[in-house]
């Protein structure tokens, strides 16, 4: 059985896209098939698996746009199991090019119907904003939404607008939406704000929130530049210990 979620959270340096690229490679190095989709025009998850965004005859805009089959679009990850519909600048257009078509909001899970028996896994990465694209992904997000929460000032600032669109979409669009967990991120040890923002997340979100906590890691910063996630980057460091404990975790709640 596939299962589909989408991460997403419009306040923009949560840390959401390195979740999507470690999540994806931990779940893949224990076995699972997996798909990244890369549906931010920012294309930092395609540059973060090493593959160029500048050079892709096709992207995720192809698929959506202009309706190629993303079989012919799913390039393969230097990781065995990791495969990865890839982003492309052209993907900034996709929007305005997308609101006087057919069914836009269901694009995306349209697309993916047909690959989607192929994978154990499917992981939307999408841009910081509630736009088109991020609506695709919550459409197309059966199993749910995993929301990045930074542990810093203003950490819940944004997100009742993130939570109203989730209900949105599962009242109209997709009835299986839900949150799917939340996922605590660039957590500081040495500062007390941090383990307070903690509390404050545990508190509101409650056992939706995720027990494991991606520290702030220099090792994670540095990984995207090299193509690699951390699992190839720095295994033995506490960022890649963190995301490969996640992993095991959302396995354990599927």
């Amino acid at each position: 059985m596939t299962r589909i979620y989408a991460l997403a959270n419009q306040k923009g340096g949560v840390g959401k896209t390195t979740t999507a690229v470690n999540l994806g490679a931990y779940l893949a190095q224990a076995g699972a098939r997996v798909l990244l989709v890369d549906a931010d025009p920012q294309a930092n998850a395609t540059s973060s698996l090493g593959v160029d965004k500048h050079k892709m005859r096709r992207s995720v805009y192809d698929g959506l746009v202009n309706g190629v089959p993303l079989e012919n679009i799913v390039v393969l990850s230097r990781l065995l199991r990791l495969d990865l519909v890839p982003s492309s600048p052209a993907l900034a257009g996709a929007e305005v090019e997308m609101v006087p078509m057919e069914r836009r909001e269901y694009l995306l899970r349209q697309a993916l119907h047909s690959i989607r028996a192929r994978y154990d896994y499917i992981l939307i990465d999408t841009p910081p904003s509630l736009g088109l694209l991020t609506l695709n992904a919550l459409t197309a997000a059966d199993d749910g939404v995993i929301i990045p929460v930074q542990c810093e000032y203003l950490a819940l600032e944004g997100l009742s607008e993130l939570l109203r669109t989730i209900d949105l979409v599962r009242n109209r669009l997709n009835p299986l939406v839900r949150v799917a967990g939340v996922v605590l991120t660039m957590y500081d040890v040495r500062t007390n704000l941090a383990q307070q923002v903690v509390e404050q997340v545990r508190k509101h979100f409650g056992d939706l929130v995720f027990q494991t906590v991606i520290p702030r890691s220099v090792r994670l910063g540095e990984a995207p530049s090299y193509g690699e996630p951390i699992l190839t980057y720095a295994p033995g460091s506490p960022g890649a210990a963190a995301y490969e404990a996640l992993a095991r975790e959302l396995k354990a709640r599927g």
